[in-house]
């Protein structure tokens, strides 16, 4: 994969981590709100599910973007 390639996984993942960690937070404070206009109401487990998953998102979107970041780095050399 070229570096362009890599930068590109680089800003999915960050951008994962943006909007997961974020649902994640919001649903710490409101548990009744509906999180990401309702995408992931399916998740079984109620508010709890819901919380497990977006944490579990944000933490793939983290490891993506710190391995594309690697990645990437050592294409460039």
């Amino acid at each position: 994969m070229t570096k362009g390639g890599y930068l590109g996984l680089q800003i999915v993942g960050m951008v994962a981590v943006a909007v997961f960690a974020q649902a994640a937070i919001r649903s710490l404070f409101d548990h009744s709100a509906t999180q990401l206009w309702g995408a992931f109401d399916w998740v079984p487990g109620d508010w709890g599910g819901r919380l497990l998953v977006f944490l579990l998102l944000a933490a793939t979107g983290t490891v993506l973007a710190g391995w594309a970041h690697d990645r990437g780095k050592r294409v460039s050399r």
